[in-house]
């Protein structure tokens, strides 16, 4: 679809100005969400007292963003500057690119975003049992699956049928959603009831009575800040996706664009949202940086 929305003059005619400020803002997301993923990858390889497999899983959405600012932000950025100087030659493989790195990226990371909040639910019905089951080297290869599935989903449109490939995806996120907010709901019923039975003071063994509830907590709003920021970036582009093709070429093309820069800001609001929300995240950053402007 995105080949059809640029690699022509008279789709992107008149609005290479429009395509001049888009691309300065992309190479601007580019930049931070390389320089802050690259600060979160640090720290959390430095930071020892998150368990390992959920930080395993914070490491994969960390990396997916970083490889958002590496590899398809400035592949954009190739893009729109092909178009603007109109080397038609090039920009269908270059389009393709695009579009295959970026639904890729973007399934791996909702995917994770799935996962954590499953891995959430986990350690709170599963209690002293979860370490047992939730265990790093099943980590990896959730992670290397979500990889393999993305790429596979994200190439069906571009090598298969467009309609078939392109519903296969939109099965898929559908799931994600479904899936998070059930974890979610389960969480905030799981633990109103917790809540009111330690207010009723009622004495019965339960194993979700060895949480340190407030960590906890902190946790879920972590990650449900990070799901709330994926969907409010991305929910613009997938309304335009589905409108598309009733919008006239041009502005198909410029709101397609400012969706896509849209949701390219995710990558960068992400370490945010870490250093904000978890403590020993934010100080092992603010450590990095001062060893870094010290050297």
């Amino acid at each position: 679809m995105i080949e059809q929305l640029y690699c022509s003059s008279d789709i992107t005619a008149g609005i290479h100005g429009q395509f001049t400020f888009i691309s300065a803002l992309n190479a601007f997301f580019s930049i931070t969400a390389i320089l802050g993923n690259a600060l979160i990858l640090v720290a959390l390889r430095k930071e020892s007292s998150l368990h390992p497999p959920s930080k395993l899983l914070l490491r994969c959405l960390a990396t997916t963003d970083l490889c958002a600012g590496l590899i398809v932000e400035p592949l954009y950025l190739t893009l729109l500057v092909i178009v603007m100087n109109e080397h038609w030659n090039i920009c269908f493989p270059v389009a393709v690119a695009v579009s295959i790195t970026g639904y890729s990226l973007c399934l791996v990371s909702l995917l994770t975003l799935t996962a954590i909040s499953v891995d959430r639910l986990l350690a709170l019905l599963l209690g002293l049992r979860y370490r047992e089951v939730v265990t790093e080297k099943r980590i990896y290869l959730i992670t290397i699956t979500f990889y393999v599935l993305s790429i596979a989903f994200s190439t069906m449109p571009i090598f298969w049928n467009s309609l078939f490939g392109s519903g296969y995806i939109m099965i898929v996120m559908s799931l994600c959603l479904v899936t998070s907010v059930f974890c979610y709901t389960n969480i905030f019923f799981t633990l109103r009831h917790h809540q009111h039975q330690l207010q009723d003071h009622v004495q019965q063994p339960n194993q979700a009575n060895h949480l340190n509830i407030a960590r906890y907590k902190k946790a879920v709003s972590t990650t449900l800040w990070l799901q709330f920021m994926l969907v409010v970036c991305y929910l613009p582009l997938l309304l335009v996706a589905v409108i598309i093709h009733s919008l006239p070429s041009s502005l198909a093309s410029l709101t397609f664009s400012y969706a896509t820069t849209l949701a390219s800001l995710n990558s960068s609001l992400n370490p945010i949202l870490y250093c904000w929300k978890i403590d020993e995240v934010r100080r092992t950053v603010k450590d990095t940086i001062r060893q870094v402007l010290c050297c």
